[in-house]
């Protein structure tokens, strides 16, 4: 492919990458964002293997990796459930971080690249410290979120001594080997610098995840997401590849921004995010002596009143969250959701933010299940209008709907906007137990007068829900 041929390539899917993160904004749009990326991409990887920096003995590998990824990228989508997408989004991101960290090695190893000027092999050696460093962190850093999410590492933060000290020692560590990296008079005196490089950014990464308590992981997830693009452009200026660099500081910028916008949900900034302890797994109830002390009355209902309850109600607001996903009960809401709107009932999804174990989770899951998007609703659309609302359902969320947040100026989640569904005239929350959420807070909205609990799994209860609205 000529070169010109190939720049052109390269703009048109530089041009298609923006088209899909604009429609990827609206779920309306984001499957028509999707068919944009796809495109996009696949003309990128036709571009560079057919590109005049490939030569024609290494298509074959290029072509095998290719078949052999594919078959794997196949295999997963297959495979994988909705509930496990977190954990898969947390996979891809190590990946991204290992590739570019493998780019950075052997780039550095690659002895036919003739430089200008020594400061042109300076640049590039900076390239290469800084893309390791990088994609080390971000392949750590993953594979902690990944075991987090699947429940394999505990939710709660570990919360080191003089932990910040510890991450600046780390830090001086590789500004050091730096230095003795672009000093090194020797590939092996590089190497090793690299390698040191390498220890250091697997313990930063680890650490600097394991101390991130489990409410935070929708942020680590967004966080990560923006690392991965970070890693992407320092890939590309190694291999100076204009189309890595545009493309990775696409997903690095959005995936900050992403990430500025999940603080902000979450009445956080970013710093006290990473500084970590947020969330750390259940509470145990206050006791005296061996008996503990009970937070309030709880109200139990069964299936059959829920249905009665929906079925007399003129408006519902559904709330989903983490529950929801693991039960896998986004068809049976659908179902419930189809039959209510046939009898003229108004029924809306309250969608918060962090919802689930990462940004969109709930609007997937529901996107899966052919909900309408125009009745599936941000927390800022809906929350005014609660008060008007006869019935809410609380699907398997509990932070994102507890009114500590609003009521406790001692509650760790003080300050954070939440969906306000106490306020509606009967609000209905389904749970496996009394547990507290992910951020092992205690729940107040549990015991308010006009709340029931439907105990039990939720689309075993739902599925009883569906029958009797049927009858």
């Amino acid at each position: 492919m000529h070169s010109n041929l190939s720049t052109v390539s390269y703009i048109g899917a530089t041009i298609l990458f923006i088209l899909s993160l604009g429609g990827l904004s609206n779920p309306a749009s984001s499957r028509r964002g999707n068919l944009f990326g796809m495109i996009g991409m696949g003309i990128a990887v036709l571009a560079t293997v057919f590109g005049t920096h490939v030569s024609a003995a290494g298509i074959p590998w290029i072509v095998g990796a290719m078949v052999l990824g594919g078959a794997i990228g196949v295999f997963a989508a297959r495979t994988v459930q909705m509930t496990q997408m977190p954990e898969l989004v947390a996979l891809m991101h190590s990946l991204v971080g290992l590739a570019a960290a493998l780019v950075g090695f052997a780039s550095y190893l690659d002895t036919s690249t003739v430089f200008a000027s020594v400061a042109e092999k300076s640049i590039h050696e900076v390239e290469i410290y800084v893309g390791i460093l990088i994609g080390v962190v971000t392949f750590a850093g993953s594979l902690i979120a990944f075991g987090k999410l699947n429940g394999k590492i505990g939710g709660k933060p570990l919360l080191l001594p003089a932990r910040h000290f510890l991450n600046l020692i780390l830090l001086l560590v590789a500004i050091g080997f730096g230095y003795q990296f672009l000093h090194a008079e020797t590939m092996n005196a590089g190497l090793v610098a690299l390698a040191v490089l390498t220890v250091v950014s697997i313990l930063f990464g680890i650490h600097m995840v394991m101390a991130i308590g489990g409410a935070d992981m929708p942020v680590v997830v967004s966080m990560l997401n923006s690392y991965s693009g970070w890693a992407a452009a320092a890939t590309g200026f190694m291999l100076s590849n204009d189309l890595l660099i545009v493309v990775g500081a696409l997903v690095g910028s959005s995936g900050a921004i992403l990430s500025y916008i999940m603080c902000r949900a979450m009445n956080r900034n970013f710093l006290s995010v990473i500084a970590g302890g947020f969330g750390g797994g259940a509470k145990p109830a206050a006791t005296i002596g061996d008996a503990a002390v009970p937070q309030g009355e709880v109200v139990a209902i069964t299936s059959a009143d829920t249905a009665e309850l929906l079925r007399e109600a003129k408006s519902v607001i559904i709330v989903p969250g983490y529950g929801m996903a693991v039960a896998q009960a986004q068809h049976t809401v659908y179902e419930i959701t189809k039959t209510l709107r046939e009898k003229g009932v108004n029924v809306r999804f309250g969608i918060h933010p962090v919802a689930g174990r990462m940004p969109g989770h709930m609007n997937v899951l529901l996107a899966e299940a052919k909900v309408p998007y125009d009745i599936v609703m941000e927390m800022d659309e809906l929350n005014d209008d609660f008060p008007d609302t006869d019935v809410t359902m609380v699907i398997g969320a509990n932070d994102i709907v507890n009114p500590s947040a609003q009521d406790d100026p001692a509650s760790p989640i003080a300050g954070m906007p939440v969906l306000e569904v106490w306020k509606a005239k009967t609000s209905i929350v389904m749970k496996r137990s009394m547990a507290s959420g992910y951020a092992g807070v205690d729940n107040p909205l549990f015991y308010k007068d006009n709340n029931r609990m439907l105990f039990g799994d939720a689309k075993k209860m739902l599925d009883e829900v569906l029958v009797a609205l049927k009858s």
